[in-house]
C-alpha cells in the first residue's frame, strides 16, 4: 500500500505523505521526553518521505506542513485521539487471525443486519457488538453490515463525516478489536461488510485542502461538500488512494464485501471511471475462492454497474440497494406521499403504487428512464428489467429511510400491525437479498435519529441545516414547527437513538422477533435454495383491484416462485378471470409456503382476500 506508515523488516518504519500543495513537510514523532521532528524528502511527484529507527509499533507521529500546520496522517490506521490528535502507527500483521479457512458465503446467502456501533448497544462498543453476534445467529442473520468506521470529530457521529478513512473510529475500540468481532463473526458463519464514503470528505477535521489540493475539484457539487477529484488533474493518487483503502478493509481486517454510500455523487468522465475501475483491481487482487460483496447505494437507478458476467457472477457490482422497493411497500402501508414518496402515488405517476411495487420486485427498478415528479421532472433510471432479481438489495427499514425522516420516526409507529406484517412478508420472502436495520426485527418503536457532534464552529451550522431542509415541507412551514426538530448535536438526540435490549422481555416485542425469525428460516429453507435457478428476465406480475397483485418468477426447471398479496385495509372480492389468473395460472396453486392467515388459502378459493393478506407458492417441475 503506497499510503501510511510501513514497518521494514529490519525494524526502522517508512513515513510517507502525497502533499503536492506544500513546500516542506516534517515528520513529528511523540515520545516521552518531547517531540523528534525529521525532514522528509520529497520527489517531483508530490510524495514525501522519511525513514526512521526511533518510531516503533505504538508510536504516536504527526506530519508538519511548511513548518506551521500539525497534521495528522490521512492514511492512519488509528487515531486514539481523535480526528485532530496524532496518528499511532499499527502493525498489520501482529494480529492473530484465525479464520484462514473462511472463503464466506454466495450472495444468494445473504440475509444482511445493518447497525450503527454506537446505537447498537448501550455500551457503543466493537466489544459490545460481539457479545450480541450469538443472538443474530439465532434470528436467521448470515450478515452484518456496519455503518462507516472512519474516524470522525466529536464523540457521536452516523459516520458519514468521516475524514481519516483507514482509521476505524477510536470511540468504538481499536483496531484489534475490531479484527476481534470480524474474527468471531466468521466463526459463526456470519459475514461482515462495511459501509465506505467515497464521495465527500466530513467538513471536521480535515486536513487535506491545506496540502494536497488536487483531492479535490470544484466542477462538480455534492450536498455534503468538496467533491472528489476523480477525473481532473493530478487523479492518479487520489484514485489509488481510494482503491486503496477498498483493498485495505477488505484484506487487513478480513471483510467481506463494502457497501458504497452515494456513489451517483461520485463524478468521473475518464475514459475508465473510479467504480469500474475499483472494482476491477479488487477482483484480481483478492483469491478468486473468496466470496466478496461490492455494493452500491445509486440513486441515479443505474444497471451497468450490477450488470453480471454470462455466468452470473459480478462483473464489477455485485448487487445495489433498491430505493424504490422500499419506497413502494411504504406508500402502500403508511399512504405517505410527500418528498420522494411522491413519485410512487397515483397523482404523480402512470402508476399505482402496487403497480410500481410489482414492477420493483419483477424488473428491479420501478423508474427506469421514467421522469420522476420529485426531480423536477428529470428522467431517472436505466432499464433492469434483465437482471437477475438478486442483484437488487431489499429493505423495510434502513439508517436512511428512518434516520432522514425529521424526527427519526420507525414504520412501527407509521402503520398498522397488520400491514406491517404484511409488508415484512414480502420483503423477507421476494428473492430480492433482504437488509434489516437494527431493532426492527422485534418491532421497536425507538427513533432512529440524525446526530452528530460537531466542533463550536461548525455545531450551529448543522443544527440550522438540519432545519432548513424541512422548511419546504408544508407540514414545516412554519419555524416553530422547525424549531421542534431535534438538534443533531444535542447529546439527547443521540441518547433516544440508543437500542433499549430491555424490550425483547416484553411480550409483543417477542412475538414480532419471533415473526422475523420465522420467515428468515423459511428463506433459508425454501427460497435460498432456489435463487440460482430464477430466470433472469422472467418475473411477471398483475395487479388486482387497487392494491393487490400476484406476482411470479420462473425456475429454470419449468416452476415457478408465485407471491399473492392483498396489501389495502379492505377485502378484495375476486372476479371470475382473476380467481382464474390466480387459482388456475400456468402452474396453479402450487405447494404453499406461508399464508399471513390460517385460512388464507381456503378463503381465497371462495373468491375473497382478506385485508393485508400475503400468501407464497412454490411449484417445481
Amino acid at each position: 500500500m503506497p499510503f501510511g506508515p510501513v514497518i521494514l523488516p529490519a525494524g526502522q518504519i517508512l513515513f510517507r505523505l502525497w502533499a503536492p500543495s506544500a513546500g516542506n513537510v516534517e515528520l513529528c514523532l511523540h515520545s516521552s521526553v518531547g517531540q523528534i521532528l525529521i525532514e522528509m524528502e520529497s520527489n517531483q511527484e508530490g510524495w514525501f518521505h522519511a525513514i526512521s529507527d526511533q518510531a516503533k509499533v505504538g508510536t504516536n507521529y504527526n506530519f508538519v506542513i511548511d513548518h506551521e500546520l500539525l497534521v495528522p496522517d490521512p492514511a492512519s490506521r488509528f487515531q486514539p485521539d481523535g480526528v485532530h490528535g496524532p496518528s499511532q502507527v499499527i502493525d498489520p500483521r501482529a494480529f492473530d487471525w484465525r479464520d484462514k479457512g473462511w472463503l464466506g458465503l454466495p450472495w444468494e446467502a445473504a440475509v444482511t443486519y445493518e447497525m450503527h456501533v454506537g446505537t447498537f448497544s448501550t455500551e457503543g462498543t466493537f466489544r459490545a457488538v460481539r457479545d450480541k453476534l450469538d443472538y443474530l445467529v439465532q434470528l436467521g442473520v448470515t450478515a452484518i453490515e456496519l455503518m462507516p468506521l472512519a474516524e470522525v470529530p466529536g464523540s457521536r457521529n452516523w459516520g458519514y463525516d468521516g475524514v481519516l478513512l483507514f482509521a476505524p473510529y477510536s470511540r468504538y475500540g481499536r483496531p484489534e478489536e475490531l479484527k476481534e468481532l470480524i474474527q468471531a463473526a466468521h466463526e459463526r458463519e456470519v459475514m461482515v461488510f462495511l459501509d465506505v464514503v467515497y464521495n465527500h470528505f466530513g467538513p471536521e477535521g480535515n486536513y487535506l485542502h491545506a496540502y494536497a489540493k488536487p483531492f479535490f475539484t470544484d466542477r462538480y457539487d455534492t450536498p455534503w461538500g468538496s467533491a472528489i477529484n476523480f477525473d481532473g488533474p493530478d487523479c492518479l493518487s487520489v484514485r489509488q488512494f481510494f482503491i486503496n483503502n477498498a483493498l485495505f478493509w477488505l484484506n487487513e481486517y478480513h471483510l467481506d464485501g463494502l457497501r458504497l454510500d452515494a456513489v451517483h455523487a461520485i463524478y468521473d468522465n475518464s475514459k475508465v471511471h473510479i467504480l469500474e475501475e475499483l472494482a476491477e483491481t479488487i477482483r484480481k487482487n483478492l483469491e478468486p475462492e473468496r466470496h466478496v460483496h461490492l455494493i452500491l447505494e445509486n440513486d441515479d437507478n443505474q444497471a451497468d454497474f450490477i450488470q453480471p458476467n454470462g455466468d452470473n457472477r459480478p462483473r464489477w457490482y455485485t448487487a445495489q440497494w433498491n430505493d424504490d422497493l422500499h419506497h413502494a411497500l411504504h406508500v402502500l402501508a403508511t399512504g405517505e406521499s410527500s418528498g420522494y414518496y411522491a413519485d410512487y402515488v397515483d397523482s404523480a405517476s402512470e402508476r399505482t403504487p402496487v403497480e410500481h411495487l410489482g414492477r420493483a420486485l419483477t424488473q428491479g427498478f420501478a423508474y427506469q428512464g421514467e421522469r420522476s415528479t420529485y426531480r423536477d421532472g428529470r428522467h431517472r433510471g436505466q432499464p433492469s428489467g434483465h437482471l437477475p432479481a438478486t442483484v437488487f438489495v431489499g429493505f423495510l427499514q434502513n439508517h436512511d429511510q428512518i434516520g432522514n425522516r425529521a424526527f427519526g420516526e420507525r414504520i412501527q409507529v407509521l402503520a398498522s400491525e397488520e400491514a406491517i406484517k404484511a409488508m415484512v412478508a414480502v420483503h423477507l420472502l421476494s428473492p430480492s437479498p433482504p437488509v434489516l436495520f437494527m431493532g426492527q426485527e422485534w418491532g421497536t418503536e425507538k427513533p432512529f435519529l440524525y446526530f452528530c457532534n460537531m466542533g463550536p464552529e461548525l455545531a450551529p451550522l448543522v443544527t440550522a441545516g438540519r432545519r432548513k431542509e424541512f422548511a419546504k415541507f408544508p407540514e414545516f412551514s412554519e419555524p416553530m414547527k422547525r424549531d421542534a426538530i431535534p438538534d443533531p448535536c444535542d447529546q439527547a438526540t443521540f441518547l433516544k437513538s440508543v437500542l433499549d435490549w430491555s424490550e425483547l422481555l416484553e411480550g409483543k416485542h417477542r412475538q414480532w422477533f419471533d415473526y422475523y425469525e420465522q420467515l428468515i428460516a423459511l428463506r433459508r429453507r425454501e427460497i435460498i435454495p432456489r435463487l440460482a435457478d430464477l430466470v433472469n428476465g422472467s418475473g411477471a406480475f398483475r395487479c388486482f383491484g387497487c392494491q393487490a397483485l400476484r406476482v411470479t418468477w420462473s425456475l429454470r426447471k419449468g416452476g415457478e416462485l408465485a407471491l399473492l398479496a392483498n396489501l389495502s385495509d379492505v377485502e378484495l372480492y375476486l372476479s371470475g378471470s382473476d380467481m382464474a389468473a390466480c387459482l388456475d395460472g400456468k402452474h396453479g396453486c402450487g405447494r404453499l409456503l406461508f399464508q399471513s392467515r390460517a385460512n388464507a388459502m381456503e378463503r381465497l378459493r371462495s373468491g375473497i382476500m382478506y385485508p393485508w393478506t400475503v400468501i407464497w407458492s412454490v411449484t417445481d417441475e
